[in-house]
């Protein structure tokens, strides 16, 4: 077919208006889809929610404490307010909190801490498996590092008994494939070596084992549980004016997700004061070893005094030294000040220059006094830790981490220089010490050679001394600021546990509901989009808007086609009254030749033709049929004529010499029905009809007839029926249920659009009432639906037949 008749198609469709209640009646009709659907998916759901564990929500608010100490002066309290005043935009220490307490590292540790790795589940008959957690009888570990190296998850089905014997099946994948191992211990604790690491086995304490049972307890990898808990964990900002953040965990288990969120957060505080209390803890090391070997220095200073006194035998000093040693006594002690920082700046220059204390934090507080020098250390120790901290949650090649580097190189740069300052300044004022002092023993030089070796050994104890009693003070002030740290993140609201939030029941049964509707309509939509061929009234209707004259049941024709009789009012009869009367309606005065004819062959020309000429007969009218299907006679079966029979082709081809009314054949159905068969097949049947000779039998049929039927060929195969529609005054086009094509059928269009057939409308033929579209809206008075009819033979010209040759 052309794309011309596509386009009328579908114009027609496009102009006719949408009958919304005519869709509705058409899918109410399949009721029982949409009832076993809907059944089908809610059942559907509920199997589904079943067999989901039901996860819960546990929240907690933790306030993150802020350390301001870093705005006391200087750069940092020009930068922090700048950004009080929103000139600069740079990530807060709170920012920085929230994304370390969400940290994998952090959340690691909460797995380990808690075995989180390792799960346990008992199945149910019916439902989903139910969560051990803290109430499993048996217990099983494997060791962090070993069960970070996993391939794949271990399941272990532990089956025990009352008597304490227990049945352990490893199951893993390795290499592709699954592998199993089994072994029975009659007691507990045990281990079960697999390829791929060991589990120790064991009972929980006070447990007692009544019946038997089976388990199932499931390893993962550490950084696999912590990946899933990093998945189910958010911290969320309370409001932007405060440090308090909100922590929602999701899990299966409502103690299981409450352990974890307070393990969370004491783990937080932990590493937190670690970090705080990093450059106190170097500061405790650093005074235990100067104590160390200050102690042995003086115990030796102390033996050598003691062992020389003893051996010179001194008592006393004579009156003249007491002045000389007075004021000797007197730079002695500065000298001995001046010692130990000289010391103490040598034991810090000691530090620094070692390589092994590149990037580690300096000792502050051993008592320097030198302002500058400690001032210039502590903002060294606090470059490191922030750098540290920053390497949590970041990479060295973080452009923040970039540049607090170079700042750290600088400032070690410039401690190096303050140390080597100070200690070129104490040595100056060594020597100035030193050269007062021999002042003073130039005026003492009388003295006993054992007195001065006496205040020479008596100075090196009292250095040790002050020297080693400083030491212990600073230890004890080092130990205070350890113990005083504070922790960085206050529990708030200890963890409540909320209402499930999955599976959400109400999302899956509106999901199930609009698929058990769903799917019936678009399934019904789609078989309805993919039919091409004509099924009811509402197709033809859809197509044309060619008047339809009647619709035609399929009828059991019990091996004759005539299903119409005389005297009777069954259903087949009464079609056929409702067409003959509105073809008399189109009929005009006097008009008396009917046409039948369709797209193609096989469709029921012959059968409705010859049906509607009886009616019109049993109405006591003179009918006459004409098969004026030349090419392949199809009016002799359904009267039941012999192929054999002279006909209209052999007045055609000799008007003259023929006798018209002399081929007429009187029916045997009624007396007043006659039949004019085609006769023999003629080789020109085109020329032959469209001689003057069918208009002068025509004429003279409708002199002795009421009505004229004519039996036509198929208009949309050949073109002798629009030579004979010249004669019809009412051009009947029959199509066929569940047979004639759509795209075949719109031809109808085109024929009324260039008036190819006179008074043009349409009847439909074959309908199967035993299908649903066709049930609801057909039926004639008190017979209501069709019923079960249906003819078992096709009339006319079927595709399998040589259409137009001769025999």
């Amino acid at each position: 077919m052309s794309d011309e008749r596509y386009d009328d198609l579908f114009q027609t469709e496009n102009e006719k208006p949408v009958d919304y209640k005519a869709i509705l009646f058409e899918y109410l009709m399949y009721w029982p889809w949409f009832v076993a659907c809907l059944l089908v998916c809610i059942v559907g759901a509920w199997c589904y929610l079943r067999y989901q564990a039901p996860i819960y929500n546990v929240n907690a608010t933790v306030l993150i404490k802020q350390d301001d100490k870093n705005k006391a002066g200087g750069a940092n309290a020009s930068l922090a307010a700048m950004q009080d005043l929103g000139m600069l935009s740079m990530a807060n220490n709170f920012d920085n909190e929230v994304e370390i307490i969400q940290s994998r590292t952090l959340l690691k540790k909460v797995v380990n801490a808690l075995n989180l790795n390792i799960t346990y589940t008992e199945k149910r008959t019916f439902g989903y498996p139910v969560q051990l957690y803290k109430n499993t009888p048996v217990q099983v570990w494997m060791n962090p590092d070993e069960a970070d190296k996993l391939p794949s998850p271990l399941q272990i089905l532990l089956d025990y008994t009352p008597d304490g014997k227990v049945q352990a099946d490893a199951l893993f994948t390795r290499n592709g494939k699954e592998e199993i191992v089994s072994k029975h211990f009659d007691k507990l604790p045990g281990v079960l070596v697999t390829p791929v690491g060991t589990v120790t086995l064991s009972f929980k304490d006070s447990t007692n084992i009544q019946d038997a049972h089976t388990i199932c307890a499931s390893i993962i990898s550490p950084t696999a549980a912590a990946a899933n808990c990093k998945s189910r964990l958010s911290a969320e900002p309370v409001s932007k004016v405060t440090t308090i953040v909100r922590l929602n965990y999701n899990d299966t288990h409502i103690g299981r997700g409450m352990d974890f969120l307070n393990t969370l957060v004491t783990l937080y505080n932990r590493d937190a004061n670690d970090d705080k209390n990093e450059v106190a803890s170097r500061t405790a090391e650093f005074i235990d070893t100067r104590i160390q070997i200050i102690n042995q220095e003086l115990g030796t200073t102390e033996s050598q005094l003691a062992t020389y006194k003893q051996k010179a035998g001194l008592t006393d000093l004579s009156s003249d030294a007491q002045l000389a040693l007075k004021g000797n006594a007197e730079y002695a002690q500065k000298q001995a000040e001046n010692a130990t920082q000289l010391r103490l700046v040598q034991f810090l220059k000691e530090y620094i220059d070692n390589p092994a204390n590149q990037m580690e934090v300096i000792p502050a507080n051993i008592g320097l006094t030198d302002n500058a020098l400690a001032t210039v250390i502590g903002q060294y120790n606090e470059m490191l830790t922030e750098r540290k901290r920053l390497l949590r949650t970041s990479s060295e090649s973080n452009p923040a981490v970039v540049n607090l580097d170079a700042s750290i190189q600088a400032t070690r740069k410039n401690v190096q220089t303050s140390v080597s300052s100070v200690l070129r300044g104490l040595e100056i004022t060594r020597h100035d010490l030193e050269s007062q002092a021999r002042k003073f023993e130039g005026k003492i030089s009388n003295a006993p050679t054992q007195e001065k070796e006496l205040l020479s050994i008596t100075r090196q104890q009292e250095i040790k001394a002050s020297l080693y009693l400083m030491l212990l003070q600073k230890r004890e002030e080092n130990a205070i600021t350890l113990a005083a740290t504070a922790n960085n993140g206050r529990m708030i609201e200890e963890p409540l546990p909320g209402g499930p939030v999955a599976p959400n029941g109400k999302t899956y049964y509106l999901l199930a509901l609009v698929l058990g509707i769903g799917f019936p309509v678009v399934s019904i939509y789609l078989r309805n989009l993919l039919r091409f061929k004509i099924e009811s009234r509402a197709d033809v209707e859809k197509i044309t808007d060619v008047p339809i004259v009647g619709d035609i049941p399929m009828a059991d024709t019990q091996g004759t086609p005539i299903v119409v009789r005389e005297n009777k009012n069954e259903l087949m009869e009464e079609v056929f009254r409702s067409v003959r009367t509105n073809i008399q309606y189109m009929l005009q005065e006097g008009q008396k030749v009917i046409l039948f004819t369709s797209t193609n062959s096989g469709e029921g020309k012959s059968f409705t033709a010859g049906n509607l000429a009886c009616s019109f007969a049993f109405m006591g009218k003179k009918v006459v049929i004409v098969g004026l299907d030349i090419r392949k006679p199809g009016l002799n079966k359904v009267f039941q004529l012999s192929t054999r029979e002279k006909g209209i082709t052999q007045y055609l081809a000799n008007p003259e010499h023929t006798d018209l009314l002399t081929l007429c054949q009187l029916s045997t159905i009624s007396e007043n029905l006659y039949i004019l068969p085609g006769g023999n097949v003629p080789p020109n049947p085109t020329e032959l009809v469209a001689r003057q000779a069918l208009d002068q039998a025509i004429d003279t049929l409708k002199q002795h007839f009421d009505f004229v039927i004519l039996d036509t060929a198929p208009i949309g195969m050949v073109t002798d029926t629009q030579l004979i529609a010249r004669v019809a005054d009412l051009s009947v086009y029959v199509c066929r249920a569940d047979y004639t094509h759509k795209s075949h059928y719109v031809l109808i269009n085109e024929l009324k659009k260039e008036h190819k057939l006179p008074n043009l409308c349409t009847l439909l033929n074959g309908i199967n009432m035993n299908k649903r579209q066709n049930g609801y809206y057909y039926g004639y008075g008190k017979y209501g639906k069709y019923g079960r009819y249906g003819y078992g033979k096709k009339y006319g010209y079927g595709y399998g037949y040589n259409y137009g040759q001769t025999k």
